[in-house]
């Protein structure tokens, strides 16, 4: 409910810049979140709102910094991009493709050195399988056996290529996890129990000090890579037969089976709409970041700048 609210504000051009939504791919991040330690570091990118919510993340900020806003997590100065929750253990979304598998692995040796029991959970999507960071990163997980679980979002399409064509494996991220002398594990990511069990069990084994897990999990966002892509490159019977398996209506049929009532249900589905309401009405009349916080949160590089 929150990424579609995120949709119809982005399309009321209240959405500073551009964003990408996770509509599709709910159970990958629920799973995941669920079975985290409080303390434990989530790593994602850009298309990252989901996997900072489950975290603890307010609504109220995640929407407020789409619509920069001063409520928002960044105050506004980040946007979709950029979101980051650190009390929360949401270590930030990277724009950059692969950026952050690496600083995952840091925090991990972080973890490690210090004894913390803490796991880093890295979410990336199939494209970055084929990029250098990617590698390197596995490789000194792998060597250092980190508290590390790196988890593929293969939704098929890297942006607007499909991932089939120019990768030499058939799963990019399973196929390659015994290069790296770790398990292939090769999931449905739009089954939320599934994900749930196969989520604990990686991020256990790395808190036993058993070392890094390489997850892929098949899932497919509805709409195209960002909000600016109206996603035409797709097969139009393949987006019917994803759409068929959203997650969400997938697993309210499981709890009706299970002998959850349609009334509990909507009670549910009427408490998150309200929430959502409240978040976007606390986000719409928030101020704009003001000017003075411009120069904060900066980095000093040590250019020429800096030493003339």
């Amino acid at each position: 409910m929150m990424e579609q609210r995120a949709y119809d504000l982005f399309m009321q051009n209240l959405v500073k810049g551009t964003s990408h939504l996770a509509l599709g791919q709910e159970a990958v991040a629920a799973g995941f979140g669920e079975a985290m330690r409080s303390d434990d570091y989530t790593f994602c990118t850009y298309r990252g709102h989901n996997h900072t919510l489950v975290r603890g993340a307010s609504m109220t900020g995640i929407l407020g910094e789409l619509m920069g806003r001063e409520c928002g997590l960044l105050n506004g100065k980040g946007g979709s991009m950029h979101l980051m929750s650190v009390e929360h253990g949401a270590m930030g979304s990277y724009a950059i493709i692969g950026a952050h598998m690496p600083i995952a692995a840091g925090a991990a040796w972080s973890a490690q050195y210090r004894e913390s029991g803490q796991v880093a959970v890295c979410f990336f999507g199939d494209g970055t399988t084929n990029i250098g960071a990617f590698h390197e990163s596995l490789n000194f997980a792998a060597v250092w056996s980190l508290p590390v679980v790196y988890v593929c979002e293969n939704n098929l399409y890297m942006e607007y290529t499909p991932i089939g064509d120019v990768t030499a494996v058939k799963n990019p991220g399973a196929d390659r996890a015994s290069a790296y002398g770790l398990e292939p594990i090769l999931i449905d990511g739009n089954d939320v129990d599934l994900v749930y069990a196969t989520a604990q069990a990686a991020i256990a084994k790395a808190r036993d000090g058993g070392g890094p897990s390489l997850l892929e999990v098949q899932t497919y966002r509805h709409g195209g890579h960002s909000r600016a892509d109206p996603g035409k490159y797709r097969p139009d019977e393949e987006v019917k037969a994803w759409l068929a398996r959203d997650p969400i209506p997938a697993y309210r049929k499981q709890l009706l089976a299970a002998g959850v009532s349609d009334s509990t249900l909507d009670t549910i589905d009427q408490e998150v709409s309200d929430r959502v309401d409240a978040a976007e009405a606390t986000a719409r009349s928030s101020s704009p970041p003001p000017l003075d916080i411009a120069d904060t949160d900066l980095w000093a590089d040590g250019t020429s700048t800096w030493r003339t």
